[in-house]
């Protein structure tokens, strides 16, 4: 006689509940995200090199006017505030006000304690992007953005599902290519290589089903 035996069911772990960021865990990141980005910007500004968002049409008017590029990022980022609060809530606003405050500081402050002598322009283009994009990456997994496209890229990401890396890539190099009127094509070449590989990093790490941001 045969004894029928019934496999036991597999067992399953639990997923783990997601644990929120505290206050001194968002405020270490943001400060840790805009540092990164800042140093970014110095490798950019001084190879003459551009990028997208608000910051390359910061960097665009930067050049032609004269005026710090800390002052205008700032003044062209309040309009995107409307869009963060009414669509991203209160919390992530006042992070993203934060950051653009404080990259607005330390950029203007920047030359007193970073400068180079000499940086070639493709290494400018690519080091400078792949400092940048880290330090986006560590500001969107604290619900914290820099303003600009960074806003309408993690709003779409959460609505639609779209990659925000992909999406301000896109508009990164359009930006970028608008430059073409008033900056040597060369420029323009090397800042689109800074583009893609500051967005690169964002399209790799930062997707829906990878890491949930809380």
């Amino acid at each position: 006689m045969t004894r029928s035996t019934t496999a036991p069911a597999p067992t399953t772990t639990p997923a783990a509940a997601s644990v929120p960021h505290t206050l001194t865990e968002d405020a270490v990141a943001v400060f840790t995200g805009v540092l990164l980005i800042s140093v970014g910007v110095a490798f950019f500004t001084s190879a003459g090199l551009l990028t997208g968002g608000t910051a390359g049409l910061a960097f665009l008017l930067h050049y032609a006017t004269g005026i710090g590029f800390g002052k205008i990022f700032f003044v062209l980022n309040l309009p995107f505030y409307w869009l963060a609060l009414r669509k991203l809530g209160r919390e992530f606003t006042l992070k993203t006000f934060a950051a653009v405050l404080l990259l607005s500081l330390l950029t203007e402050l920047q030359g007193q304690f970073l400068q180079f002598a000499r940086i070639e322009p493709l290494y400018a283009a690519i080091a400078g992007g792949l400092i940048t994009g880290t330090g986006f990456l560590v500001l969107f997994r604290h619900r914290c953005s820099l303003g600009g496209v960074g806003i309408a890229a993690l709003y779409l990401q959460d609505r639609y599902g779209w990659r925000a890396g992909k999406v301000q890539m896109a508009v990164d190099c359009c930006i970028v290519l608008l430059a073409l009127s008033s900056v040597e094509p060369m420029r323009v070449l090397w800042s689109i290589a800074g583009a893609v590989a500051l967005n690169l990093v964002l399209a790799m790490n930062h997707r829906p089903g990878r890491y949930m941001a809380v």
